[in-house]
């Protein structure tokens, strides 16, 4: 799976194998990769985890619809945006499916160009998500390096306390609490207060809990 990891693929859900054809032609003539299946099922036998793209949903399929699949892809936690192809009589299902957090619908007969804006769209949004699932682990590694007394410094600062203060809150030196405050800019890489506020509302830093 590591081409799969490394560059976005476009998948196609959608029963009808002349469907299926036609949209992985349109990839490719973009220079897009794209992988097929028949049916719900299929596609959840895959490990989605290890894709980086974005899924392009028939909404009415036999068995699982396009809404019960997009429920279960949540429940797995799989991020890759999903777009909804959609007939005339399906838009208000649609409409659910966006609720629900789908990317985008698209409604048939569709321009391809406009299909692919919003596959173009889609995938950019996934590489955003992934660079930043990468960055939170970062940080989320860098905390644990933090020693308790790094980390009770690190709460008083990111609350606004001065350092004496923060010094006289934890009956040590002003210097010890200098000390400690530069370790914990230089552990979490952050270059400056705001940046190191910043790191713990996205870690969800809380009294200390992340």
């Amino acid at each position: 799976m590591s081409d799969s990891a490394a560059s976005p693929q476009v998948i196609i859900v959608d029963d009808d194998e002349a469907v299926r054809d036609s949209l992985s032609w349109l990839m490719r003539s973009v220079g897009l990769a794209s992988r097929c299946f028949a049916s719900a099922d299929a596609l959840l036998q895959e490990p989605l985890q290890a894709y980086r793209g974005c899924i392009i949903l028939d909404i009415r399929m036999p068995g699982m619809s396009g809404l019960e699949l997009q429920g279960v892809l949540g429940q797995r936690d799989v991020a890759l945006p999903v777009i909804i192809i959609s007939g005339h009589a399906d838009v208000p299902m649609a409409v659910r499916a966006l609720k629900a957090g789908a990317f985008d619908f698209i409604e048939k007969p569709f321009n391809d160009q406009a299909l692919l804006d919003i596959v173009q769209r889609a995938i950019e949004l996934d590489r955003q998500q992934y660079e930043n699932m990468g960055e939170l682990r970062q940080w989320r590694e860098r905390m644990a390096t933090l020693t308790p007394r790094e980390r009770e410094v690190m709460l008083e600062v990111v609350n606004g306390s001065p350092n004496k203060v923060i010094a006289s809150r934890l009956g040590v030196t002003l210097k010890t609490v200098e000390s400690h405050r530069a370790r914990v800019m230089e552990k979490l890489d952050a270059g400056s207060v705001s940046q190191l506020v910043r790191i713990c509302l996205e870690l969800g830093v809380d009294q200390g809990k992340p």
